[in-house]
């Protein structure tokens, strides 16, 4: 199997954190209830991070897709808990490798904002 990139590292730690907090559940949108199980947590972090040797590498990046934006959007378990908007450091210098820095020197960049389509229509 490859090796994982530092963003699946980063979305399996999440998964594990919510697991360990007791925040993980199962089933579409949660509804199969809290994850007791470590070996089905790991399965749902390999999954989300798209690392799953089962899946298909199409089905693996969508997987990692929806993973980043249901965390740049504040979505985890683990950001509505803790009240966190999102995870990082936006304009802060990245310290960690964690936060994808190799060093302190450079600052996370934006992403580009998205232009909403509510412009009158023109003649």
């Amino acid at each position: 199997m490859a090796k994982t990139s530092m963003s699946q590292r980063k979305t399996m730690g999440r998964v594990m954190h919510e697991y360990a907090h007791g925040e993980l559940k199962s089933g579409p949108r949660g509804k199969g209830g809290k994850v007791k199980s470590r070996r089905q947590a790991i399965a749902i972090a390999l999954e989300e991070a798209g690392a799953s040797k089962y899946e298909s590498k199409a089905r693996n990046r969508r997987n990692l897709a929806r993973s980043k934006a249901k965390e740049a959007t504040g979505r985890t378990a683990q950001q509505e808990t803790e009240g966190k908007a999102r995870v990082g450091a936006r304009g802060k210098r990245e310290s960690s490798r964690a936060m994808g820095g190799k060093n302190a020197k450079t600052t996370t960049r934006r992403s580009p904002r998205r232009r909403s389509r509510s412009r009158p229509a023109s003649r």
